[in-house]
This record gives structure tokens, sequence and C-alpha cells, in this order.
């Protein structure tokens, strides 16, 4: 159903009607009141009616499009069977075509060779099936041969399980009480030998924290004269010539400061003056904290003494966190990338790691400096050995560094080495050395690295700042060891009680096996007893393993030919059927060509029967269709009436309402413009017109008058206004409805 067409029929429908009903409701009201409650009444009444009606169109709508859905099918179906019965059709006339009596013949000769092949394929499969059955037969003897086998030998494993279990009990019995004291006795002994091996370790941790103890004293004590005594004093004129080369870097001052620092002769000097003092020869890591703090106090007391006589008030610092940082660098870009600075010989290394102090610069945002020293290498031949590492070497290292720095350090470097020594606020042209930490770090080469930093409060490289007196780092050193000394000798004594423990263990020990070794008699007897009777349920074992293996065998060996002979069956079994197929093929073959005429004929009369069939649904199609289109027309035509009932419902009820309101004068009033709309269109135009007119002085007034209740009597001017614009388009619906039909 076409909603669109179904509701504007309706509203014209609506339209139309509601003329009629205005009028006959204002001229039953005129009469009377009882008359308009009738009115409604019928009007109420028309409303159920016709929507009865739209209930009855819409079921016999909902039956047709049924109807139509069905008889569609069996167009559908109809169809399908013309086309198979045409297929069919062909067929038959193509085989018609080919039943010559050549063909006949030659398709009966097929037939005849063929089944001499299915005869010959049914032998075969018979005489197989005889050797799958012989097959069967002696796989089911080998079958019951090994189970026998089988159970012999579970038999035969119970009993040597028997006879070992009996074994172990005589042996348990023999063995456990001395067993017992033996595990006791070497458990104890053990015992006594651990005890006895940590008290040798802690007497040697005791004997060694002793030595260190004393070794920390002995550098407590001499550590303080190294400092005082190693230091480097400059001669005026070496000073004077330095800051006039610092000044003017001139060849002419250069020569003059090499003049003055004597060389290398003069290094030697000052390195013969270092103090060696036996005491110092204790081994230590120079990357231990305690060692890296002696050391960078050590260096920058020397640094700081230079400055001092230079002329300098600003003094280098030393800080547990530069030498952190100092230690990072060096693993990180020397020690990782195997950067050797010196190399094997002294003049085949790789020098400084300037990308490598850019990036740590970076990283630390601060400006970095960097001397380097022979360290812990001496040079021996050409060649660079590794000395010992001892405090004295590290001291002596850092002094030889310096002083060399001082007064070798012409040539290439052009005393670059001096220059960071003694500049204030910049080092080697660079500024922003305004505070200066120095961290101490050795590599793995044994080259020595000063790092210089500048500290600030942001990079915090000057925070845990260490006493620029040696002192304090030597007395820590002994105050570990002392501490080391009393954990050791407090382990000693534990473990001295240990062992006096543990050896009295071992002595209720031996006594306790000594105890039990007259008690086994019996037992002995009940070992060698069951020991024979294991030896023969053994033997036993073996033999019906032997016998187990050689029936396993044969079930083998039985079950692979009964395999092949069923394989060799089935293959049979397949060239028969596979034969019989074709024979059936050729039969059906010779039967289409002898029944060629019957199998046309047939074919003939059912094509002609499918195609009747097909006429008939489609004209049942057709018919179906053309009920569905009047049921469609009839339901659309009930819901326009329906409509229509509602609305002269509606308008009879408001109409009634505003006359019920009015006065006897309104209502002839109203009566007198019904008519008029009813039998005068042109006269209902001036009307409206007029009453706009009104309603819009009224309007005007209300301003300034009261109210005298002509609101009732407006309502039903408006409401026959609305009813003379509703029959202006009754003659629109009548001729869209003559369309229509």
């Amino acid at each position: 159903m076409n909603k669109k067409k179904m509701i504007r029929l309706t509203a014209l429908v609506g339209v139309a009607t509601a003329t009629g009903v205005v009028a006959e409701a204002n001229q039953a009201h005129a009469a009377t009141t009882t008359t308009t409650e009738t009115t409604n009444q019928t009007t109420n009444a028309s409303v159920e009616s016709t929507q009865a009606a739209v209930d009855a169109a819409q079921s016999t709508f909902d039956t047709a499009q049924t109807s139509v859905d069905s008889a569609q099918a069996n167009v559908t179906s109809a169809s399908n069977n013309v086309t198979s019965a045409s297929a069919t059709l062909s067929s038959a006339i193509a085989n018609k075509e080919a039943a010559t009596s050549e063909n006949i013949a030659s398709a009966t000769s097929a037939v005849s060779s063929q089944a001499v092949v299915v005869a010959s394929a049914s032998q075969a499969v018979s005489e197989q099936a005889g050797v799958v059955s012989a097959a069967a037969s002696v796989q089911a003897s080998a079958q019951a041969e090994a189970t026998s086998a089988s159970a012999s030998l579970s038999s035969s494993s119970a009993n040597v399980a028997s006879a070992t279990s009996a074994l172990s009990a005589a042996e348990a019995a023999l063995t456990s009480d001395q067993s017992t004291a033996a595990n006791n006795l070497s458990a104890a002994e053990s015992a006594a030998s651990s005890a006895s091996a940590a008290v040798s370790s802690d007497q040697a941790a005791v004997d060694n924290a002793q030595a260190a103890v004393a070794s920390a004293q002995a550098i407590v004590d001499a550590v303080a004269e190294v400092q005082s005594s190693d230091v480097i004093n400059m001669s005026v004129a070496y000073i004077t010539a330095l800051k006039n080369y610092l000044a003017n870097p001139s060849s002419a001052n250069a020569a003059a400061l090499q003049e003055v620092a004597k060389g290398a002769d003069y290094v030697k000097e000052l390195q013969q003056k270092f103090k060696s003092d036996a005491s110092l020869d204790v081994v230590v890591d120079p990357s231990d904290p305690t060692v890296q703090e002696a050391l960078s106090v050590y260096a920058v007391n020397l640094i700081n003494h230079l400055r001092n006589q230079y002329g300098l008030t600003t003094a280098f610092g030393a800080s547990a966190n530069a030498n952190v940082a100092a230690i990072d660098f060096v693993k990180k870009y020397y020690d990782d990338e195997d950067w050797n600075i010196f190399g094997t010989t002294g003049s085949d290394g790789k020098g400084h790691n300037k990308n490598g102090l850019d990036a740590y610069a970076d990283q630390l945002n601060t400006s970095i400096a960097e001397d380097a020293g022979s360290g812990l290498t001496t040079w021996v031949n050409g060649k660079a050995t590794m000395a010992t590492t001892t405090l004295h070497n590290l001291l002596y290292a850092v002094y030889s560094d310096i002083a060399t720095m001082l007064f070798d350090d012409g040539g290439t470097n052009n005393w670059s080495h001096a220059q960071s020594i003694f500049e204030d606020g910049t080092i080697l042209g660079t500024d922003g050395f305004n505070n200066v930490y120095l961290g101490v770090a050795f590599d793995k080469y044994g080259y020595a690295h000063y790092e210089l930093y500048n500290a600030t409060e942001g990079n915090h490289l000057g925070n845990n700042a260490y006493s620029l007196d040696v002192q304090t780092a030597a007395q820590a050193l002994l105050t570990n060891a002392q501490a080391s000394l009393a954990s050791a000798k407090a382990s000693l004594q534990r473990m001295t009680t240990n062992l006096m423990v543990a050896k009295a263990a071992v002595v209720a020990a031996q006594n306790q096996l000594a105890a039990l070794e007259n008690s086994s008699a019996n037992d002995l007897v009940a070992v060698t007893k069951a020991r024979t009777q294991l030896a023969s349920a053994e033997t036993s074992y073996q033999t019906a393993l032997a016998t187990y293996k050689q029936k396993e065998e044969a079930l083998k060996k039985a079950g692979d030919n009964l395999a092949a002979a069923q394989a060799s069956l089935e293959a049979a079994q397949a060239t028969l059927a596979t034969a019989k197929a074709k024979l059936a093929e050729l039969e059906e073959t010779v039967a289409n060509l002898t029944n060629a005429d019957q199998l046309l004929a047939a074919a003939q009369a059912a094509y002609e029967q499918a195609v009747a069939n097909l006429t008939t649904a489609t004209g049942n199609l057709g018919a179906a269709q053309v009920d569905l289109a009047k049921a469609e027309s009839q339901l659309a035509l009930a819901e326009d009436t329906a409509e229509q009932a509602k609305v002269r419902a509606a308008i009879a009820a408001q109409v009634d309402q505003q006359l019920n309101g009015s006065t006897a004068n309104d209502r002839q009033s109203a009566g007198q413009d019904a008519t008029s709309l009813k039998t005068n269109g042109r006269a209902l135009t001036a009307t409206v017109a007029t009453a706009s007119a009104a309603k819009q002085k009224q309007g005007a007034n209300q301003g300034r008058l009261p109210q005298t209740g002509n609101d009732d009597q407006e309502a039903s001017t408006m409401a026959l206004v609305g009813l003379g614009m509703l029959g202006l388009t009754t003659g629109l619906y009548g001729y869209k409805k003559k369309i229509t039909e």
C-alpha cells in the first residue's frame, strides 16, 4: 500500500465531509440540545463502523498478498521444471540419433567383454579372501603364544622383584645400624673438618687484619711527614720566566723558560727527593674511595702549594663527587673504548679523547680540562710495563706526574700542563673555571688522569668535599683496618667454639660404631640366602625374557603377513568395484540405445506437461495480482472513509461546544453563516474578510474597553471561517477522486 497516497486522500475526504458536519451540527443545535447529543453519538458510531471496515479490508488485502506470493513461488518452480525437462528432451533426442544398429551392436559387445573382466576380478577377490583367512589364523595362534610368554615373563619378573626386596630387607637389616653409625661418624668428621678449616681461615683473616692494622698505623705515622716533605719549590727565575711565557708565548720566552726549567735532568732531581717510606708499601686498590681521597688530597695540596708560590690566592678543591666523576669518565671513554692515551711506546698513543671530553662536559653541564701522566707505568727500553699498585707507587706517580708537567713539558705541548695549573678563572684559553675541583683516576693501562672540573650548585661536583689534610685520609685507613681486625677476631672465636663441639661429636660417633660391630652374624646369613634366591630368580627371568622376545617377533611377522594379505584383498575388491561400475555404465548405454524411442516420447511428454504447468501458474499469478490490486483499492477507500468519520466527529464536538456557550442570536447567526457556507462559496469569502477586520478592530479596542463576553462570539466566527476554508477544497477532492477511479 502506498502510504503517501493514503495520507493525501484521507485529508481531502476529511475536508469535504467536515463542511457537511458543521452545517448539520449547527442546525441541530439551533433546534435543540438533545438533538446535538444525538448527532455526536451518530458520528461516534460512524467512526467505529468505518474502522471495522478498515480492519476487514486490511485482512482481505493480507490474504490477497499471500496468494500472490504463493502464485509467484509456483511460477518459479514451474519455470525450473521447464528448464530441466528441456535438458532431458535434448539428451533423449541425441540418444535417439545415436541409436543405430551399429552402435547398439558395439555397445552390446562391450558389455560382454566387461562381464568377462568382472568375473575374473571376482575370482581374484575370492582367492585373496582365502589368503587373508589363513593369515588371520596364523596371527591368532602367534598372539596366543605371545600372550602366554608375556604371562610367564611377568611371573618371572615378579619373582625377581620379590627376591630383590628380600635381599634389600636383609641387607638393610645388616647395614642399618652400622650405616647409620658410619654416616654419623662421617658427618661428624666432615663437620669437624669444616670447623677446622673455618678456624684456619679465620686465623689467617686475623693475621691479615693485624698486618693491615700495622700497615695502616705506619701510614698514619708516615703520611703526614710525606705530605710536608713532598713539596715542589720553584725558583723565582722559573716563576718569572713562566709568567712571561704565559703572558706572551713567543719563541724567545719559550726558550728562556726552557733554559730556566733545566728540562728532564731537573725532573729526575725532583723525583729523587720523593720521600720513600717502607710503611707505604701496602697493596691498595686505586679505585677504593679511601685511596681516592688520599690521592686527590695529595695532588691538590701539591698544586695549591705551587699556585701559592706563583702568587695565586684561589685554590683547587677535592671532593668525593669529583673523584666519582673522574672514575666514571675514564671507564666510559678510555677503558670501555680501548683508548690508550700513550700507547705501548709512548709515541703511538691516541692522545686525549677530545670527543669524550666534549660529551662528558655536556652531560655534566660544566667545563672540563684533563691532564694525563705516565702514572703507574715506568719506561724501560722504550716499552711500558705495569708497576706494583701500592700506596707508595700511587703517591709517587702523582708526585712525578705533577713535577713532569712543570719542568719537562716543552715541545708540542707548549707548556699546556703548566698553564692548566697556574691559570686563574680560565684553563688553556677556556673561560668558566672559577671553582676548580680535581678528580684523580687510573685507566686500565696504568696511566693517570687528572680531571679539572668547574663545580657549580647545579652539577654538585663540589659536594662531599675532602679536608685537604692527608692525615685524615690515612686515619680512615687505620680505622677501617681496626674494624676489620675486630670482626675477624670475633669470627675466629665463634669458629674455635664450633670446632670443639664438632670434635666431641666425632668421638661419640666412633664409640657408637664400635658397639655395633659384633651384632650382625644372623643378618649376614639372611643376606647370603637372599642373594642365592635372587640369582635363581634372575636366571628364570632371563629365560622367560628370551622366550617372550621370540614369540613377540613371531607375532609381529604374522601381523605383517596378515596386513599385507588384507591390503591385497582391498586392492582386488577395488578392482572388482571398478569393473562392475564400468559394466553397469555399458549396460545403461545399451538400454538407452535400445529404448531410444520410448525415452524420447517420455521426455517430450514431460516437457509439454512442464510448459502447460508454467502457463497455468502464470495465469494464476496474474489473477492473484488482480485480486491484490482490488484489495489494495478497497483498503485505501476504507481508510479514507474512516478518517472522514473521525474528522466529522471532531468538528461536530467543537461546534456543539461553541454553540452551547453563545446567545440565541449568536446561534441564529451561526446557523445563517453555516447556510451561507453550504450554499454560496463566493459569499463565504466576503464573510471571512469581514470577520478578520472585526477581529483587528476589537484587538485595537482591548487596551481601553473592558471585556464583555464577546470571546465566544469571535470563536464561533473563526470556526465558521475555518469551515469555509474546508469547503473550498471540496471541489478539489471530487476532482482527485474522479481521476483515481
